[in-house]
């Protein structure tokens, strides 16, 4: 018996994923996965207050999570990789939509009306293109050690006071944090207006937990940097 269940199953998720508000879903749900991660990763890293050894025992904590059901880094490396791809879904949705925006208006317009949206709202995208190399010089900061002039493979807490007493370093870090803060603002709200969750009398609430949110994660983040530039951790 030939079973055509299947094809019927992907061609309803190409259907889904060719369809605008199927992008848009795509969008909000891995961003709000990304976000989770991001929140738990800024929990981890403010283990550096407590000092060398709870930091990188948290970091060794990581790698050893799966055990003794996958040996080794396997568990962690799983988890990079459904990372990767969430990122992947993320900013492919974006990149796409933005190209069927701009299809559906080939000429330009003579006199571009005044935006009234917000700042982040109209930094969005290229906000958005910032957080994605920045991501990429954080994992050749941290994870290889190939920018951090002082890498030391297996101790974090170093590699992080080493990094953050470089004033430029801390100038990268703190302005992608500034573009994370904003995309988590105007992005918080989008995904929830895309998952339906957003009711007239939600609206506001939720506007004010996104912008809470971005606020309290961007400035987690800061934290660290600030306190080893400024002296307070060493």
């Amino acid at each position: 018996m030939v079973n055509t269940l299947a094809p019927h199953r992907r061609s309803a998720v190409r259907r889904f994923w060719a369809s605008t508000i199927g992008k848009k879903a795509v969008m909000a749900v891995s961003g709000l996965f990304l976000l989770a991660f991001v929140f738990a990763h800024m929990v981890g890293n403010l283990k550096t207050f407590l000092g060398a050894g709870d930091l990188n025992h948290y970091a060794g904590w990581l790698r050893t999570i799966g055990e003794p059901v996958l040996r080794r880094e396997w568990f962690l490396w799983i988890q990079r990789a459904v990372l990767l791809v969430a990122l992947v879904l993320h900013v492919t949705a974006a990149v796409q939509l933005a190209r069927r925006d701009r299809r559906a208006r080939p000429v330009r317009y003579a006199h571009r009306p005044p935006s009234h949206g917000t700042f982040a709202v109209r930094t969005m995208r290229w906000g958005g293109a910032t957080l994605a190399l920045f991501v990429v010089w954080h994992i050749l900061d941290f994870t290889v050690g190939a920018v951090n002039r002082d890498f030391v493979p297996g101790d974090p807490y170093h590699n992080l006071v080493a990094d953050f007493r470089v004033w430029w370093v801390n100038l990268i870090y703190l302005t992608a944090l500034a573009m994370l803060g904003l995309h988590i603002h105007h992005g918080f709200a989008s995904a929830a207006r895309t998952l339906g969750v957003t009711r007239p009398r939600r609206e506001r609430a939720i506007k004010i937990f996104g912008s809470t949110t971005a606020v309290v994660v961007a400035g987690g983040y800061a934290l660290v940097p600030i306190a080893i530039m400024t002296g307070l951790v060493q």
